[in-house]
């Protein structure tokens, strides 16, 4: 693994954040494409087990997972309201260490975390 490419990854993780309610907070359909799923679907599968991991560690789930209703633009113009969930960097270690191991992205952060 270069250096370089863990720079660049930690550049698109940092450039995603967001500050709900005063807290530092991603969007999970737009992390799912940095941690390398195209599918929400197939995302959730790491969300749920991003949740029972937090869950595990006797931590609240909604305070790092929380199920959020964020609006998109339609065909017609229109505005539609689809489901997102926000998560705290602790949550986005937990989607880390919780996805597919052969997804890039996903084997980049679990080697430059510190054991």
């Amino acid at each position: 693994m270069q250096s370089e490419e863990i720079r660049q990854l930690l550049a698109r993780f940092e450039a995603l954040v967001r500050h709900f309610e005063g807290v530092e907070c991603w969007l999970a359909r737009e992390l799912q494409h940095v941690l390398g799923y195209e599918r929400w679907e197939s995302f959730a599968g790491v969300l749920e087990r991003a949740r029972t991991a937090c869950a595990g560690a006797g931590q609240v789930v909604g305070d790092h997972l929380r199920e959020v209703t964020k609006m998109v633009r339609v065909g017609s113009g229109a505005e539609r309201g689809i489901v997102d969930v926000a998560i705290t960097r602790y949550g986005c270690y937990l989607l880390a260490q919780n996805g597919d191991p052969r997804k890039r992205a996903v084997q980049d952060h679990l080697l430059s975390c510190p054991q």
